[in-house]
């Protein structure tokens, strides 16, 4: 004989509540943030170009009658180090456009809500 199969009872949870909201996306101190970020774009440029100009060498070699052979000689240790920091100073200007953005577009109370 075969029995029927009966599955234990689920308990439904009742669910937990939500935390109280923190402070929106729209804030006006979000401008400190873009000004730093900025400050670091100009030194991630300066640091970038110093890097780039070390990591290009130009060298002249006498030649006969008076020529010179010129060569030039690229490391790779400080492209790629330029490189990165542009890089990172695009990501970072990405960054300061947003918060720029959002600390402008900041909105009286009244006008949140009836957007809702």
């Amino acid at each position: 004989m075969t029995e029927a199969v009966t599955e234990p009872e689920t308990v439904v949870e009742e669910p937990e509540e939500a935390p109280p909201a923190g402070p929106g996306l729209h804030q006006p101190k979000r401008w400190l943030i873009a000004a730093g970020e900025v400050v670091a774009i100009v030194l991630l440029v300066v640091a970038a170009v110093w890097c780039w100009n070390r990591g290009v060498v130009r060298l002249e070699y006498p030649g006969d009658g008076g020529a010179s052979l010129t060569s030039t000689r690229l490391y790779g240790n400080w492209l790629g180090t330029a490189a990165a920091a542009v890089t990172l100073a695009v990501v970072l200007a990405l960054d300061a456009v947003r918060q720029g953005l959002l600390a402008v577009r900041t909105r009286p109370q009244k006008a949140a809500d009836f957007d809702m």
